[in-house]
């Protein structure tokens, strides 16, 4: 997958999360993000990945934003290692 194919699924899980009344607010809490930031963070592949990492920690989750978006459900979880680089290698 392309950097900039990850970078628009990350930005298509991020819309889905807002949009998404009983997630936004756990997802807010997880990362440690303010609503405010995310306009300036959104550009950021970090941030990008870390916004598909918690997405792809429960698999319903998964499964409706790719039924809505239109993906593949292996998508997600590719892109986030191709934004998330080596730093987060997943060895398994």
């Amino acid at each position: 997958m392309k950097q900039e194919r990850a970078e628009v699924i990350a930005l298509g899980a991020l819309g889905w999360l807002a949009g998404h009344d009983a997630l936004w607010p756990v997802f807010l809490g997880a990362t440690g993000a303010a609503a405010e930031d995310l306009r300036d963070r959104a550009p950021e592949p970090d941030f990008q990945a870390s916004v598909l990492e918690f997405l792809t920690m429960d698999d319903d989750w998964v499964t409706e934003f790719c039924d809505k978006a239109g993906y593949a459900y292996d998508e997600p979880h590719t892109a986030m290692l191709v934004l998330a680089g080596p730093s987060r290698m997943n060895w398994t």
